[in-house]
């Protein structure tokens, strides 16, 4: 894959908010001490290259004069991610605010639980005015677009917003990230006018992420005859599918997604499949630790764009891929966020002796 020049190696559209998650691995209901981090999944994807040197950028909305946009505001600037936005006046106690996404960890066989509550999100109104994507796209130049099926989904406002910055990424010569991130909440009641424009996304994009269900649901791909239950019979599943993909949005030339078998809390099976020009790329699920699952994806994603950015071999791409997010679900944060490149190289290869 060709990157262009670029000041920010990637850039995404999303509606920052901020996570609470008790301490200890408690359940939510059961716990008076929380810890707060800001967060966004399209954020997280940023985590892994902005960790690592480059310079990334996320169009977004903020608050006006609130002290929980203040907060994420510096947590960006924390992470090495710049930030372009309006900022909302919130029109009174009733009016704007930033999504709080309330979860905790889970212990053993008690599951994690995750509880969205987002009335009246600032983010829900993006709008690709507010950008001047001219100079973004054009003048300063992006590596990749990365778009999530999240804020895609969440609102007409925010669906318009995604498909005209990808329009005027795609003019660009920037490289398009879509990872379709299926919500049955988000599309309830919209299902015609998302899959339509899901499939125009997903039509100029370079590289597509998602598991069979993203795939089938958001592009209504069909999907091959059920098979077994185990993780061969369900990568076989998803190569076929995925020849299917092929066929209706050639424009890709990078299909991806991750493996997941669920032990329990704090113990997963990992593993990613990789189509790129003509050739399968499979990591088969191993044993890994879990802290904190949330983000496991997120990291998976921007460690694979990681490699693209980098110039590697598509091997490496899902290599890296694979022990960005076995290293995001270490932190209670929702973001990987490598020390250096040995780190992760050093995950993939499982060593974990003290490094002194």
């Amino acid at each position: 894959m060709k990157i262009r020049n670029y000041k920010y190696a990637i850039a995404c559209p999303t509606s920052m908010g901020v996570r609470i998650t008790p301490a200890g691995r408690a359940a939510v209901q059961n716990s008076n001490t929380f810890y707060l981090q800001s967060t966004s999944a399209e954020s997280n994807v940023l985590n892994v290259a902005s960790s690592l040197g480059k310079e990334c950028l996320v169009l977004t909305r903020f608050v006006e004069g609130s002290p929980i946009a203040d907060f994420i505001k510096k947590q960006l600037r924390a992470r090495n991610i710049c930030y372009e936005g309006p900022d909302i006046p919130q029109g009174g106690p009733w009016g704007y605010r930033h999504q709080f996404n309330i979860a905790d960890s889970g212990c053993g066989l008690r599951a994690p639980r995750v509880w969205n509550d987002r009335a009246g999100e600032v983010g829900a109104g993006l709008c690709a005015e507010d950008y001047d994507l001219d100079r973004i796209f054009n003048v300063e130049g992006v590596g990749i677009l990365h778009i999530s099926g999240l804020i895609a989904a969440m609102s007409s406002d925010t669906s318009q917003c995604c498909l005209k910055i990808a329009k005027a990424a795609k003019a660009a010569g920037t490289l398009i990230s879509f990872d379709l991130n299926y919500r049955a909440t988000f599309w309830a009641g919209r299902e015609e006018e998302l899959s339509g424009l899901f499939r125009e996304i997903a039509s100029i994009s370079d590289i597509l992420l998602g598991n069979e269900e993203d795939f089938q649901l958001s592009l209504g791909i069909p999907g091959p005859e059920a098979g077994g239950k185990d993780i061969g019979s369900k990568i076989e599943r998803f190569k076929v599918m995925i020849d299917e993909v092929r066929k209706q949005f050639p424009n890709a030339s990078a299909y991806a997604t991750t493996l997941r078998e669920v032990v329990s809390a704090e113990e997963h099976l990992w593993g990613a499949l990789l189509w790129q020009d003509g050739k399968w790329y499979v990591e088969e699920p191993r044993m890994i630790k879990v802290l904190d699952r949330i983000g496991g994806g997120d990291g998976f994603c921007g460690g694979l764009l990681y490699g693209v950015l980098s110039g590697w071999d598509p091997e490496k791409w899902l290599k890296f891929g694979w022990a960005s997010g076995a290293l995001a679900v270490t932190d209670i944060n929702d973001w990987a966020s490598p020390a250096d490149e040995k780190q992760v190289w050093d995950i993939y290869a499982g060593n974990a002796r003290v490094q002194r």
